[in-house]
């Protein structure tokens, strides 16, 4: 298989997936060994590698030249050959030194959690933010290692050159040519969040309030957004089958207009770089009126998951347990049994913040269309005003500060249904003398 330009397979190259588990991390993990290599497994896939073996090895005591203990080593150097395996992939964070070391003692190429999530989101990225901040974390990692030459440069096929591929060189890449890249990205991620704040602003004129879709990777967001909006944006079994936020305009059963946008999926141990990298993107989430916190229910790992996401949120500054914006979504009920089903039903009857569905059935959406509306109405009020068609300027505080969800014009005047948030709707009775009319019930 080829990507979409022609050029060499994501996947170039047979790999044996290996998660370490360390002592000190598996007294206090809050998932299973199992359920992380899985993970790592499925974050191979996504870039269609051939995964030929995965395990789980034990390390007892970190060693700092290669983290895996000796006779670790050995056995997997076996693995290498017997498989004739070109790539291991460690789930866990290497130093240089380290990545080294294991490279010389196993014979074939080796990369790291944070190496493998990089290339999976430099294949990903489609547009020009995504792609400068993708970069940005890329040489942000690479800068203090010894890699081959600077090879995302002369292929097509995307990623970043960790997995090797045509026109690599064992030249070290000059780390005065990168860091002079990395001055010039964050000037473009400058002059993109500044052209992002001036949308957002425009946005905020229309006014529509913006519902955010967070979530863990593979939650099915993607899906969910997609029945949201009657949209066609892809969506697939998949880690990080979408990485570049995505909006629509929707419009909920009331009547009232939201922007729907897709944001890209989190995962645990996300690196730094990257959640610093996609802040642009993130501000998206911050400024969100309403923020869907999509869950893959049916998974073992849910709760795991959930705690993740917290924690990027509380990276952000938002505190998902007290912030009202925030709803859970729980998706994918249908993969659930009966029992398990009808215990996730009475939770989130008892939460107001949460609600139960399904992305692929539809299942569920008419209570979470009636949930975003309650929480947009929660401080608005919707009236009829009758305002003459010479007052421009009370005309264009309404379309400024409300949403005007009907508009009838006769000689002298133009009758309004609108909705406002109380205290603007005050301000609007004490600026223009105008008492609202309450619209029938």
């Amino acid at each position: 298989m080829t990507n979409g330009d022609g050029a060499a397979p994501l996947g170039a190259g047979r790999a044996i997936v290996v998660h370490p588990v360390l002592r000190q991390e598996a007294d206090g993990a809050n998932r299973p060994p199992e359920s992380r290599l899985e993970e790592a497994v499925g974050l191979a896939l996504a870039i269609e590698l051939d995964v030929i073996h995965a395990e789980c090895v034990k390390v007892n005591r970190p060693q700092p030249s290669t983290l895996l203990g000796s006779g670790t080593v050995e056995h997997l150097a076996e693995l290498v050959e017997e498989h004739e395996a070109s790539l291991v992939i460690l789930d866990h964070a290497l130093s240089p030194v380290q990545q080294r070391n294991l490279e010389k003692g196993l014979k074939a190429k080796v990369i790291d959690r944070t190496g493998l999530i990089l290339e999976i989101f430099g294949a990903r990225a489609r547009t020009r933010e995504g792609m400068l901040q993708v970069e940005l974390a890329s040489l942000t990692y690479q800068k203090s290692r010894l890699v081959r030459s600077w090879t995302h440069l002369e292929r097509q096929r995307g990623g970043f050159g960790f997995l090797g591929g045509p026109g690599e060189s064992q030249l070290e890449m000059d780390r005065r040519l990168i860091g002079d890249r990395i001055i010039k990205i964050k000037k473009e991620l400058d002059e993109v969040r500044r052209t992002r704040g001036l949308h957002r602003k425009a946005r905020a004129k229309v006014p529509y309030p913006v519902v955010a879709l967070v979530g863990y990777t593979n939650a099915g967001k993607s899906t969910l957004f997609n029945r949201l909006a009657n949209a066609d944006v892809f969506a697939k079994d998949l880690l990080f089958a979408t990485l570049d936020p995505t909006m629509r305009q929707v419009t909920l059963p009331s009547g009232r207009k939201v922007i729907l946008s897709d944001t890209v999926g989190f995962i645990s141990d996300l690196p730094h770089g990257l959640v610093a990298a996609f802040r642009a993107t993130l501000e998206e989430v911050d400024a969100a009126d309403i923020i869907l916190h999509v869950r893959d229910i049916a998974h073992i790992d849910t709760d795991a998951q959930r705690a993740d996401v917290h924690e990027v949120l509380g990276d952000m500054g938002l505190d998902p347990d007290s912030d009202d914006r925030v709803i859970e979504v729980f998706n994918k009920i249908d993969a659930l049994d009966d029992e398990a089903r009808a215990a996730v039903l009475v939770q989130t009857a008892r939460n107001p913040r949460a609600v139960a569905v399904s992305a692929i059935t539809g299942e569920g959406f008419d209570a979470l269309d009636r949930l975003l509306d309650e929480r947009m109405n929660v401080n608005r009020q919707v009236v009829d005003l009758t305002v003459d068609l010479g007052d421009g300027a009370a005309l264009a505080w309404l379309y400024d500060k409300g949403e005007v969800l009907e508009r009838r014009d006769d000689e002298e005047q133009a009758h309004i249904h609108v909705s406002l948030d109380r205290a603007d709707l005050a301000r609007f009775e004490k600026r223009f003398q105008q008492p609202p009319q309450q619209p029938p019930l």
